[in-house]
Order: C-alpha cells, then structure tokens, then sequence
C-alpha cells in the first residue's frame, strides 16, 4: 500500500509553532509529509525545523523549481492525498476564497484535485474570525468542498479572550486521519 501524502500549509499565525507538533505527530504516524509555508509564516518558525521533523523538503517559494524537469507546484498537488492549512490566517482563507494564488501555498490549493480532501484551521483575534468578511471567505471555502476545524475559545496572544485560538493538535490530527481515511 502506498504511502499517504499530506500538504501542510502553515501561513503566518503565532500558532505557527504548533504546525512542527502538527507535522511531527503525522509523520509518526507514518504519513509523507511536505510544508508548505507562506513568507509570513517563516518569521514565526522556520522551515528547517519542519524539515528536521518531516525528513522532507520544505517549499516556501512558488518560483524555485527544485527539479527541472517538473513543475513543483503542479507535482505537489498531484500527490496530495490531503490538504491541511494549519494554521489558516484571515489573509490566506481570503486568498483562497478568492482564487488568489500567489504564493507557495495558494498556488498548490489552486492546483488540487477537486476530489483532494481540505481542511482549514483557523487562527487569529476573535473580532477577526467574527467578521462578517472572513465569515463570507469561510463559506465559500466551504462551499468548494473545504471543511473548517473550528478555532477553540481561550486567552489569545493579544490578551483577548474569544473563539479563535487553533484547534488542538489532537483535533487537528484526528480530522486529518478521518479526512484521509474516507479517501479511501
């Protein structure tokens, strides 16, 4: 049986360390894993330490083709059993919801099969995930076949206190092996 293959999306969100446990646990669990990280994202966590924990290259730029003879976002997308965006910032759940496809990430959501599961993990301030435009951009995406893991009420970064922290990565996990087992 072939190895199952996972697209991580990680945008840039403080809970952008918690996409390494993410990333980590998945590869324990047997599954190839490639990040895809947004510029944003790499201020927060660097894609060495992804590499480290998935054995695998991490893409941060829709423009460096690795391999000559392919198109790498293209040959990403192929491969992709499941699209995970852990964490999902306003910005990218907009991009998204809008066919915008301009970095690493959104080029390969764009690129996807539309039979590829997607799943979307929020996070960001409470007032944001509450506007009615991110509201709207989650429909959409809901909309083409994406399926949101909701963000969890808790003390933010900001010091706020509201639905918008990212899932656990528990929650996380189990939504993505249930995503990838209906695959099947």
């Amino acid at each position: 049986m072939r190895q199952k293959h996972v697209l991580l999306g990680i945008s840039g969100s403080i809970s952008a360390y918690k996409a390494a446990d993410i990333a980590n646990e998945l590869t324990k669990r047997g599954y190839a894993v490639d990040v895809l990280m947004t510029q944003s994202s790499t201020k927060f966590i660097t894609p060495l330490t992804l590499q480290s924990l998935t054995k695998r290259m991490v893409h941060t730029d829709v423009m460096q083709e690795r391999i000559p003879e392919s198109i790498n976002h293209i040959e990403l997308a192929k491969a992709a059993d499941l699209f995970l965006m852990a964490p999902a910032t306003a910005n990218v759940i907009g991009k998204l919801a809008n066919g915008i496809a301009d970095d690493i990430v959104t080029t390969v959501a764009i690129a996807l099969k539309s039979e590829v599961p997607k799943l979307i993990a929020p996070a960001m301030n409470t007032y944001m995930y509450q506007n009615p435009i991110v509201e709207k951009n989650l429909a959409t995406l809901k909309n083409i076949g994406y399926k949101e893991i909701k963000p969890r009420e808790a003390l933010l970064a900001c010091g706020d206190f509201g639905r918008g922290a990212l899932a656990t990565v528990e929650e996380i996990i189990k939504q993505a092996e249930a995503a990838l087992a209906t695959k099947e």
